[in-house]
């Protein structure tokens, strides 16, 4: 995932967090004694350790292994070996829901998927989002010394903001901003008229100088100036206003993006693994993330406990401020849609 920069901030103790129990049987759990989980990796992992996995820990008197993964192919094959290693394992969300149609997944209990707070449109039966990041416009700061850009239809306009822009190598988030730009309300976005965004994109085509691939690449040429505007994860962007880069950003319309929990298929730990889902779900536990990232919690009633400051909430993406200004990703569509809207994108780019 991205590069994340940690927070220091008053750590919250894990002990006034517990809560009883209400998933699974209490003599499997204490049976159970190791639950290994598979994230990202790197900063973001460390961060979820602080915030979530030395909670959990705590409250269940077990030990969580951490381990890495890199995508849905390898969710694909633990679920093929037949007995998973991985108990718990962090996707995209529309990873997840795509792993969900696949049938590789277990799906979640009932009392996971009520827990308040995070919206249906991040879960799914057998996946639940826990962290957002967003999907936003960033600009050069020196480049735009007076007027500011502050929606996706300054990025096609070229007269009153020149040069060159750089956008995801994946038709994800180029389609909903090219129709943005063209005037669709971000409510009746989906389904996405693909038509009418691959002609919006065509327009600026020419003036894409990188398709990124990664996240450090959109940071590194927006750095280096080899960019004057940019697609970017806010949280690659955000990394370049703390070092003191000449960077702008707007959370308005922006494409919230979320992070989320599966079970492989086949696991045999599944109960204990939704029960560490349950905690690291709830309200207080799930604000304990900000504090060392700058990406938000899914659960929208993280921001009413008072563990994350005013002045944190203000460049979380999901924060009850930010959230307004821009629309969750489709999850659903993009599994249903991905596989061909990327043959398309990929012969559109190559044109």
């Amino acid at each position: 995932m991205k590069h994340l920069t940690r927070r220091k901030a008053l750590a919250v103790g894990a002990g006034a967090l517990a809560a009883p129990a209400v998933i699974g049987s209490t003599s499997a759990l204490a049976q159970q004694q190791t639950l290994t989980i598979s994230s990202w990796g790197g900063a973001y992992r460390k961060a979820q350790r602080q915030a979530w996995f030395d909670v959990v820990e705590k409250e269940l008197g077990i030990t969580i292994k951490e381990e890495t993964t890199s995508g849905i192919a390898d969710v694909r094959a633990q679920v093929a070996s037949g007995r998973p290693t991985w108990d718990l394992v962090q996707q995209g969300n529309y990873g997840g829901a795509i792993l969900e149609k696949e049938g590789k997944l277990e799906k979640l209990d009932p009392a996971i998927l009520k827990i308040e707070g995070i919206p249906a449109s991040m879960k799914g039966e057998a996946w639940i989002s826990n962290l957002v990041y967003a999907a936003t416009l960033a600009w050069n700061d020196a480049k735009y010394k007076d007027k500011k850009p502050e929606k996706w239809a300054d990025m096609w306009d070229l007269k009153s903001f020149p040069g060159s822009r750089t956008m995801r190598r994946s038709p994800v988030y180029n389609l909903e901003a090219a129709l943005i730009a063209d005037g669709v309300p971000m409510d009746k976005l989906y389904p996405l008229d693909t038509e009418r965004a691959f002609k919006k994109l065509k327009e600026i085509k020419r003036n894409v100088a990188v398709w990124w691939a990664s996240g450090a690449q959109s940071a590194q040429v927006l750095k280096d100036g080899d960019v004057d505007m940019a697609l970017i994860w806010n949280g690659r962007a955000q990394d370049l206003m703390k070092d003191g880069a000449k960077v702008g950003l707007t959370f308005n319309q922006q494409i919230l993006l979320t992070d989320c929990w599966i079970i492989p298929k086949g696991s045999p730990k599944k109960d204990l693994a939704m029960k560490a889902i349950e905690i690291m779900s709830r309200p207080e536990v799930q604000a304990r993330i900000a504090l060392y990232i700058n990406y938000g919690p899914a659960n929208a009633k993280a921001f009413d406990t008072g563990v994350i400051k005013p002045e944190i909430a203000a460049a979380l993406p999901s924060s009850p401020e930010n959230a307004k200004k821009g629309f969750v990703l489709d999850a659903n569509y993009w599994a249903a849609n991905l596989d061909k809207l990327t043959e398309k994108f990929d012969l559109f780019t190559q044109e």
